[in-house]
């Protein structure tokens, strides 16, 4: 078989088995399209010019599988792989589908559930480095509560502490150089996640054994239903070093989970966060967390994937122009106003400094008074999306 053409962008464009194979059923529906098979999956990917496919254990091995399937199925993915081009650069473990997570998993009341769920995550994790995956994702899909009468939320993150040390020494142990990826979401399926932003999860990290290995996995639609703003939580895990993962999609706030493709709700949030990853120079997979309308037979799931690396590209583009801009860097450079005298006294702290600093005379009407042109800033940017710059 013939490799599939892959697409001229560099941009490292995923998606997971769970996504494109989404069959479209909703807690109101049944099923809309029919199963596709992991290779089946891959020759879809491979003909839209994706670069890699993600999958959690049970996407590509069914859960009662036996070790004969389990061979096969292997098998069979790793030709799909090559044959249409396509690489895994991140695994999870489905820790919330299955009946015995339906309070949790590592942060679960039973020890029985919480030790399985470390020999799962241990099992997902062999399968992980077996297709070459270098990132590992904890969604904690499950790791909440509806009513906090039942568990201790602090002795429940003491339990889920536990879990992440005991599967980075896993990985110490094992020699597999995994990344984990912490991915936070406030609610749904469980009415209350106990990490329920990226912020709650950079907090969490420094406590770990392991700090070094851990980092985030962010997901527009999770802060974004929330009604947060995304690209500020995003920011923060790349001031910290800690964005190992991006997953992206659209959402519109105070929604239920709706995965939509990417800059399909709100693309001037799309295009700041395509701004962000730019001008900081990200270089990790991008991967699109989203899903086709419901609408849509497998046709439209291709049109689905091709419009998230579109528009995604298409961000790119204009996050170039708005950065050259003259008009628009002539009023950045208005808005950012420069003093050396004074960053040269607040650079560093010292008795001579606070001297300074406290014998200093502001202006303070002067500059309470000054205007700031964000409004000409901010249609030259909307010009600039709408492709009339």
């Amino acid at each position: 078989m013939a490799k599939a053409v892959k697409s001229v962008t560099r941009e490292k464009f995923t998606f997971g088995l769970w996504t494109v194979g989404n069959i479209g059923r909703d807690p109101f529906g049944g099923p809309v399209r029919g199963v596709l098979t992991p290779v089946q999956i891959a020759k879809l990917l491979g003909e839209v010019g994706a670069y890699g496919v993600n999958f959690h254990d049970n996407d590509l091995v069914p859960i009662d599988a036996t070790p004969a399937q389990e061979r096969q199925i292997k098998s069979s993915f790793k030709k799909a792989l090559r044959d249409n081009g396509l690489v895994v650069p991140m695994a999870t473990t489905n820790l919330f589908g299955d009946p015995i997570f339906k309070d949790g998993a590592f942060t679960s009341a039973d020890a029985r559930v919480r030790a399985y769920a470390l020999q799962k995550t241990m099992r997902a994790m062999d399968l992980g480095v077996e297709f070459g995956a270098q990132t590992f994702v904890f969604w904690g899909g499950r790791e909440g509560a509806e009513s906090d009468a039942a568990k201790d939320p602090a002795e429940a993150i003491k339990r889920f502490r536990h879990a992440i040390n005991f599967l980075c020494q896993y990985s110490i142990e094992n020699n597999y150089g995994y990344r984990f990826a912490m991915e936070a979401k406030p609610n749904e399926p469980r009415g209350h996640i106990y990490f329920a932003t990226t912020g709650n999860y950079l907090g969490f990290i420094e406590t770990l054994d392991y700090p070094e290995m851990v980092g985030v996995n962010p997901e527009v639609a999770h802060e974004t239903m929330a009604g947060l703003n995304f690209v500020h939580h995003v920011a923060q895990a790349l001031e910290a070093g800690k964005l190992f993962h991006i997953d992206l999609n659209d959402q519109e706030p105070g929604r239920y989970d709706q995965d939509y493709r990417f800059g399909a709700a709100n693309i001037k949030a799309a295009f700041f966060l395509v701004k962000l990853l730019v001008d900081h120079g990200y270089d990790g997979p991008l991967h699109f967390d989203a899903h086709a309308y419901r609408t849509e037979d497998y046709q439209g799931v291709k049109d689905f994937a091709r419009g998230c690396m579109k528009t995604y590209m298409l961000l790119k583009q204009k996050v170039a122009k708005f950065n050259t801009d003259r008009e628009i860097q002539a009023l950045l450079k208005q808005i950012h106003v420069r003093d050396q005298k004074l960053e040269n006294m607040t650079a560093a702290y010292s008795i001579d400094a606070v001297r300074q600093l406290k014998a200093y005379k502001f202006n303070r009407v002067a500059l309470g008074a000054r205007g700031i042109p964000y409004e000409k800033l901010d249609q030259l940017t909307m010009e600039i999306i709408m492709g009339t710059r």
